[in-house]
């Protein structure tokens, strides 16, 4: 049995809600994706027979998913404490949330400039800037650098002064994840920010800084998000790695950029009503301007829902204080909620190490200290490859992922041959019990 660690998680009522676990799973690659409830399923269910169009119909059933779809806007806006739901762009995922600032920020490129973006990023915050300095700009005879951060290969903290050393007055963007996928490693994103802030870059409003875009996947639904505390100009995240696999990642921008960007897509919802001439189009408000086409409507509330849900699960699990209803959420309740996950994720994370460490021929990427690091861990180990551990980690009913995690830029950064690792990652709905269990399974597969 694991140590038994105090949480004021009601685990038990908790776990109850989630068909996977119920089913006798144990979920054990919740960095790939999480899992879902009973509820949100349910809700899917129910939502079926009023489905309709939004914005595209005066009947009862196109009004009324309207009315639930623009809330779902406010619902999310308010978690990370948005301004309003005009800086929520909603999108596919965040990987197509970042190509949309990439394409918006396309010709505001100057000869000359540079994005700055680290060796420890998703190939989803890498390869769409790695497509407009090689591919996209040069054959309108733009050049720009795309330039990377080193991180510290022992601790798998980023090196700010190397960063440093890279952002300057050509500097259009920075780039940076802010939790990343294959560490684990949480960066330090006020000091990012200052770093990015000092570059003296001359915006297209008069602002001297570089633009800030934080990729958030394995962030936002980790740890709490104050977002006009951290004053950055975009964030993306993806709503499939926080209960709710429905097709919906997230775009916080500020709304004084939004409202001066060009759009990513063209057509549809994006097009103010009756704007339309040989001579003139007219764009939609926000936060439609940047929504082309129907959207993903059900996804977009089951996603929004999922914050509502996780909020009781984390509150009170017997209480549906925020999922049926449709009360706005204030910072203090998401901060407590969001801090609850984190500090019980913190002592999943502890035992983690602790048996980790007892692994003889195992490396461990990231940070060896709890309080640096989210709850996923990946490792190598000179008896087995990856895919080989991960494949007889199946067999003993534990869940991990081997590959390059779409990190594959840190990968190659350690000199990995080939350029992958196996990795195993917690959630809030994961017990020590299963912690340990994991591991004593890969000191199992890695004494056969």
């Amino acid at each position: 049995m694991a140590k038994k660690i105090t949480t004021d998680l009601d685990l038990i009522r908790i776990r109850e809600n989630f068909p996977a676990i119920s089913s006798g799973r144990i979920i054990t690659n919740n960095a790939a994706s999480t899992q879902t409830t009973f509820k949100l399923l349910e809700l899917c269910k129910k939502l079926a027979p009023l489905y309709d169009n939004v914005h595209r119909g005066q009947s009862t059933a196109s009004i009324k998913m309207t009315e639930i779809f623009e809330e779902s806007y406010d619902t999310i806006a308010d978690f990370i404490g948005a301004e309003s739901p005009q800086n929520i762009i909603l999108y596919r995922n965040a990987t197509e949330a970042i190509n949309s600032v990439m394409y918006s920020l396309l010709t505001e490129f100057r000869d000359g400039d540079n994005v700055v973006t680290t060796f420890m990023e998703h190939n989803s915050n890498y390869v769409p800037w790695y497509g407009l300095c090689k591919e996209i700009l040069p054959r309108f005879g733009v050049n720009v650098e795309c330039r990377l951060i080193n991180f510290d290969k022992a601790t798998g903290e980023l090196d700010l002064n190397h960063m440093s050393s890279l952002v300057d007055r050509k500097t259009k963007i920075v780039c940076c994840t802010g939790v990343s996928n294959f560490l684990g490693t949480i960066n330090p994103l006020q000091k990012i920010k200052q770093i990015a802030d000092k570059s003296g870059y001359e915006q297209p409003d008069g602002d001297r800084r570089s633009y800030l875009l934080i990729d958030g996947c394995q962030l936002v639904p980790n740890l709490f998000i104050d977002i006009n505390k951290l004053n950055i100009d975009f964030l993306v995240w993806s709503f499939h790695k926080m209960l709710a696999p429905f097709g919906i990642g997230t775009l916080y921008a500020k709304k004084d950029i939004l409202s001066r960007l060009r759009p990513f897509l063209y057509g549809g919802d994006m097009i103010a009503e009756g704007k339309v001439s040989q001579e003139y189009v007219g764009y939609n408000k926000l936060p439609w301007k940047f929504t082309a086409g129907t959207p993903n409507i059900l996804g977009t509330i089951l996603s929004a829902a999922a914050i509502r849900n996780l909020l009781d699960l984390v509150l009170n699990p017997e209480k549906n204080k925020y999922f049926n209803s449709k009360k706005r959420l204030n910072k203090a309740v998401v901060k407590k909620a969001m801090k609850r996950i984190r500090v019980y994720e913190e002592k999943l994370s502890s035992i983690a190490l602790e048996e980790f460490q007892q692994i003889p021929d195992l490396y461990l990427f990231g940070p060896k200290d709890a309080k640096k690091r989210i709850s996923l861990f990946s490792f190598v180990s000179k008896k087995k490859d990856p895919f080989q551990i991960a494949n007889e980690l199946s067999k003993e009913k534990v869940e991990s992922r081997a590959g390059c995690h779409c990190a594959t830029l840190a990968h190659h950064y350690y000199r990995l041959n080939p350029p992958a690792s196996c990795r195993l990652s917690y959630y809030f709905y994961n017990t020590s019990d299963e912690v340990k269990f994991s591991i004593d399974a890969l000191k199992k597969v890695l004494k056969k």
